[in-house]
């Protein structure tokens, strides 16, 4: 590693938010715009969510669901129809007072989620159970006026997909609330290979007007867990509100049942933070723009350049392939290519060319191995596919290490204190409790987890009856 390279980004034990900032900027992802708390996403870094999105696309439609758009402005009257909603999205929306020179009759706030446009569309199109269920998932972007911000994890403007459902009963809604959350935990788990906690958000913790929220919770290499999405069962909150009715298969008018769903580009920062190192990006080969990137050698020489162009129309058509024929030296791409965390690095020169052979080397380790020319493409695919499963076992294994147990309170603050992360820890169930572990800890409940453990009999926090293991943490 040349020492340039090493000035360029920070050590992540060093500052680790000097790290990130110096990753999202320096590997070209976003750039910063004039407006406090935005981002411009640059090619590389929407390259990587147009992966994860058609991804995503794809498992939503297999779902049965379809894609819609709604508008970006809401009135003020149509938000305050769901109380709790507008209570819990207050501090965050940002409001529309003029158009042109002309002050608004009716104030218009920027969406910060779609809820209520949802709602009042329902109101127009479902009449009947035959109606249902209506599988709708719209992908957009929305305004939340965050104090404080930083690029992919907490931004003023983010785009995202978010579904919304209605159906005849409460067990179909949290059918389809769950299959969500699974659908979510996929993607990261196969695709972004970000190992997750699944599990139901407390009362405190869930989305403002819903009956239950349900999460997945990865952990990143500094210890803090950061939610990665999130599937709510709506119950029949909104349709009370906004008057969505149908007659059932009895012929009597019931409210529907909705549930809402929301996936964003907050995820590509949970990959960055997760699988990150001091010299870089590590993108895993499912998602990456680019899989493999070729580097000529001696590309002066004569025949390197056809040689490496011939190679990269050989391998196009099985992989997503780079070539840099740029007059720069190879180890500045060697660092640039590594700094993007290119997957794979193919390179070839003059004595490769003679032998039939180019050398690859691994972006997560490292490790350098010449490879004959006869049966590449098998040997590439092989190594992307160990690439791949290599990231998600280390996260695993790094979310292991860093998750501790914690059976009283003192246990609790000496755990979170010594090593940064998961702590399990059993809850009584009373939201006081919560609030002491936030306010003497600034932990907070992540999740109950869908798979239970008996840690003890007593809360950590009051020593009464435990209810629930809850993972607790720190969070972005």
């Amino acid at each position: 590693m040349s020492k340039k390279f090493v000035e360029r980004i920070t050590g992540m034990d060093e500052d680790f938010a000097q790290w990130y900032t110096d990753v999202v900027t320096k590997a070209e992802l976003v750039d910063y715009s004039s407006v406090r708390g935005s981002m411009i996403i640059r090619p590389y870094g929407y390259a990587l969510w147009e992966n994860i999105r058609n991804e995503l696309d794809r498992r939503i439609k297999e779902t049965g669901h379809e894609n819609v758009y709604m508008p970006l402005f809401i009135p003020e009257s149509l938000l305050q129809k769901e109380k709790d909603h507008i209570e819990g999205f207050a501090p965050e929306v940002a409001w529309v007072t003029h158009g042109g020179d002309e002050k608004l009759a009716e104030r218009l706030v920027v969406r910060p989620t779609s809820e209520v446009l949802f709602g009042e569309h329902y109101k127009n199109i479902i009449h009947s159970y035959r109606d249902l269920p209506k599988l709708y998932n719209q992908w957009a972007n929305v305004v939340r006026w965050e104090k404080t911000t930083r690029p992919f994890l907490r931004t003023l403007e983010f785009l995202w997909q978010e579904g919304h459902t209605c159906h005849e009963t409460d067990e179909l809604a949290q059918e389809e609330t769950v299959k969500m959350l699974e659908v979510y935990a996929e993607i990261c788990e196969q695709f972004l290979a970000i190992p997750v906690v699944k599990g139901q958000k407390t009362e405190k913790e869930k989305f403002a007007g819903a009956k239950h929220t349900y999460t997945i919770e990865s952990l990143m290499h500094d210890g803090k867990a950061l939610q990665s999405a999130t599937s709510h069962h709506l119950g029949d909150g909104f349709a009370k509100a906004f008057g969505i009715q149908f007659l059932d298969r009895e012929g009597k008018q019931q409210y529907v049942q909705q549930t809402s769903w929301g996936f964003t580009t907050r995820i590509i920062g949970a990959m960055i933070m997760v699988h990150g190192d001091d010299r870089g990006l590590v993108v895993p080969p499912r998602i990456a723009p680019t899989q493999l990137m070729i580097v000529p050698i001696a590309q002066h020489k004569e025949g390197v350049l056809d040689f490496t162009y011939d190679l990269k129309e050989r391998l196009a058509g099985h992989f997503r392939v780079g070539i840099d024929a740029s007059d720069k030296k190879p180890g500045w791409k060697f660092n640039e290519y590594e700094m993007k965390g290119i997957p794979l690095r193919l390179e070839a020169g003059p004595r490769d060319i003679e032998q039939n052979q180019v050398v690859l080397v691994r972006r997560d380790t490292g490790e350098k191995q010449t490879v004959a020319l006869e049966g590449l493409e098998e040997t590439i695919a092989s190594l992307l596919e160990d690439i791949q499963n290599s990231l998600l076992e280390k996260a695993r294994q790094h979310r292991e290490e860093k998750t501790s147990v914690a059976v009283n309170f003192d246990e609790f603050k000496t755990q979170l204190e010594e090593k940064a992360g998961f702590i399990k820890a059993m809850w009584c169930g009373d939201q006081s409790c919560e609030d002491k572990i936030k306010e003497e800890t600034s932990a907070t409940s992540r999740c109950m987890p869908f798979e239970q453990e008996q840690l003890s009999d007593e809360c950590v926090c009051c020593g009464t009856k435990a209810k629930h293991m809850v993972y607790w943490a720190k969070a972005y």
